[in-house]
């Protein structure tokens, strides 16, 4: 999988702040939607405090890291997907997490079948879809890209 690429298509989706925040659920967070963990130093941070890019970059890579390791342990035909599909399982794992993706277990039988035109409608059915918008409108194309 293209790192570079789903590291622009994340900070497109999530969005990229260079200092802490809280998010739509009132939980601290960093960067590019990195929710602030007990283990991170920015714990006893108040919001606003500004963030490194260093900081920033690494938070992300670890994220993406977790996000494969889980679609590695409960999904291992994902990595058997072109590397734009692969970037769309990531994408989405990323926002939902993996508990609530696997929910979506009509896109996924899809997908785990290369049916993708039926994967992109099971996509669009969905709350999560009414809730990012153009986001999911992005993913469903890349789905449907050969």
């Amino acid at each position: 999988m293209d790192r570079n690429k789903i590291i622009k298509e994340l900070i497109l989706d999530e969005g990229y702040k260079t200092e802490t925040y809280e998010d739509h659920l009132g939980f601290l967070t960093l960067g590019v939607g990195h929710l602030v963990l007990d283990v991170d130093p920015e714990i006893k941070q108040s919001v606003g405090t500004p963030v490194p890019e260093e900081r920033i970059r690494e938070c992300l890579n670890n994220d993406i890291d977790i996000v494969c390791e889980e679609l590695d342990r409960n999904l291992h035909w994902w990595r058997g997907l072109d590397d734009n599909k692969q970037r769309v399982m990531v994408n989405m794992c990323f926002n939902l997490g993996y508990p609530r993706l696997s929910k979506f277990k009509k896109f996924l039988a899809a997908m785990k079948d290369n049916n993708f035109k039926t994967a992109g409608e099971e996509m669009m059915d969905s709350k999560w879809a009414t809730q990012v918008g153009l986001r999911a409108e992005r993913l469903k194309q890349r789905v449907l890209e050969d």
